[in-house]
């Protein structure tokens, strides 16, 4: 049976919440390399409820250290309006600050892996994700336009860098095809721990939604599957309802039937709570965002010959080898790339553009 917690939080005492979560779900640190991936979805101010709080963050880095880990790297790859500003993201949302240090753009490396191939045949993946012994994963209790809420299972969707969240989106067609690249991406590597920001919650039709909620909890579990049904079950939403889950409980990742859960703490639904408008069902077929969409998986960069100096650091920092240097400017293979933007975020002249 597997247990989720419930425990009343604020941001200013979420130290013991935290405390309280390792002890319920005790994880084997000591010199091992820890991943903490935040949910990160775009340069906003914290204030905002959009990102996981820098004060959950924080807590769990502090806790981490003291636990003995060898390494510890915290990163995330932003959302599909954010390629190539990761660095400015975590900054902009005080997610810098509470790394303590262990910030890493985990977008400038990756790993090539087999995928779907009714999707895709390979996506590329942060090299981090992959080669970290433990994963702890602290997603955002938000609601999303397309898969009605955004917890465990959907967070993992940061592991891809660039636009290849965009290509599938664009790949998947319809959103009940969507929800199964989410659980897709979410198997490549499952994380070893979830702790939910739900001190302050998100409404209506996120994951950028500006109808954010005190709902002063942290939830946590070691199961996706129950943690994604708790934040459910929260927000008046049957689990049944949502494909990914149906989908996560056929791959055998868990079960979405409270009956199979243990709750510790007190789980109440949040009265009045608002879903996103036809539970997501219409979004895909929004020509704005098909659109917008269709722009993220067509950008690519492009150096400015006045400001480039043919250094070379682009190429170096390209993490499928997709630049080259051919008379002192960067030439972009348009299939090979994947349009993360780690050339424009390292290069020390600022000459790369997307276009």
């Amino acid at each position: 049976m597997s247990k989720v917690l419930i425990q009343p939080s604020t941001y200013e005492n979420v130290r013991l919440a935290v405390d309280r979560v390792f002890e319920l779900f005790p994880l084997e640190l000591r010199d091992r390399k820890v991943l903490i991936k935040p949910n990160v979805l775009r340069a906003s101010e914290a204030k905002e409820g959009i990102v996981t709080n820098p004060a959950v963050l924080r807590a769990v880095v502090d806790k981490v250290e003291r636990l003995g880990a060898a390494s510890i790297i915290v990163g995330d790859n932003p959302g599909l309006f954010d390629y190539g500003a990761n660095e400015e993201s975590f900054i902009k949302t005080g997610l810098m600050e509470a790394s303590l240090g262990h910030y890493q753009n985990i977008g400038d490396d990756s790993v090539k892996v087999e995928f779907n191939a009714e999707f895709l045949p390979s996506v590329s993946v942060s090299r981090a994700v992959m080669e970290a012994d433990v994963i702890v994963s602290l997603p955002k209790f938000k609601t999303h336009g397309l898969t009605v809420m955004t917890g465990a299972i959907k967070n993992s969707y940061g592991i891809l860098p660039g636009a290849q969240k965009a290509m599938l989106h664009k790949a998947a067609g319809s959103p009940e095809r969507f929800h199964e690249v989410v659980v897709e991406v979410f198997r490549l590597r499952v994380p070893d721990l979830f702790i939910v920001d739900a001190v302050v919650g998100m409404e209506g039709n996120g994951p950028a939604s500006p109808d954010i909620r005190d709902i002063g909890l942290i939830l946590a579990s070691d199961n996706a599957v129950a943690m994604d049904t708790i934040i459910a079950t929260m927000m008046d939403c049957e689990p049944g309802r949502l494909r990914f889950l149906r989908k996560a409980k056929e791959a055998g990742l868990g079960d979405y039937d409270l009956n199979t859960i243990e709750v510790i703490g007190e789980l109440k639904r949040l009265p009045d709570f608002k879903l996103p408008p036809l539970g997501g069902d219409a979004l895909l077929q929004n020509v704005a965002i098909q659109q917008m969409i269709h722009s993220r998986t067509v950008l690519r960069p492009k150096a400015d010959p006045d400001r480039c100096t043919g250094c070379g650091t682009c190429a170096d920092h390209c993490p499928v080898s997709a630049l080259s240097i051919n008379d002192n400017l960067p030439q972009v293979d348009a299939g090979v790339c994947i349009a993360c933007f780690c050339c424009q975020e390292m290069c020390p002249e600022k000459a790369i553009a997307l276009r």
